[in-house]
């Protein structure tokens, strides 16, 4: 399969996808347990343009956003499982706080975001300084890693 790529294959894909005419829509997460929540977000964002490109947070990028009890599954491992779906074209990990350096790098036409983060989300102005736009997703209720995760320890 090998949809996973590094920062510098992913740059080579967005760069010649957009020569070639097709939209890039990227998104980015955790995805640190996969639900049938991140299946619609991710189906919708598929159908927004040709090319998928998923940006994982790497552990530490995780760990600073979430808590040193995250990631539950390591980056390859969350990796591993995205490039097993059929809507995602490509995935790859970025070790910031925010995906803002890669976006820069991938200038996508469509961002996809989940409603909780907005139009106005930190990814906004990079994704509009190069042309793109902000697509927001309604999340599926009840639906997130953490609530699995407080779930599971109550159990």
């Amino acid at each position: 399969m090998d949809k996973i790529k590094t920062r510098e294959e992913i740059e080579d894909i967005a760069r010649q996808s957009r020569q070639q005419g097709k939209k890039i829509v990227t998104c980015n997460g955790c995805f640190d347990i996969l639900h049938a929540g991140h299946i619609k977000f991710l189906r919708e964002a598929k159908a927004q343009g040709e090319i998928l490109i998923v940006a994982i947070n790497s552990d530490s990028s995780v760990k600073q956003n979430k808590g040193p009890q995250r990631p539950i599954n390591s980056e390859q491992e969350r990796a591993e499982v995205l490039e097993a779906l059929e809507m995602i074209d490509y995935v790859t990990i970025f070790n910031e706080e925010t995906p803002i350096e890669l976006l820069e790098a991938i200038k996508p036409h469509i961002h996809a975001n989940g409603e909780e983060y907005g139009e106005d989300c930190i990814e906004a102005p990079t994704i509009k300084k190069n042309g793109g736009k902000i697509h927001i997703i309604k999340l599926k209720q009840g639906y997130s890693t953490t609530n699995i995760i407080e779930k599971i320890s109550k159990d």
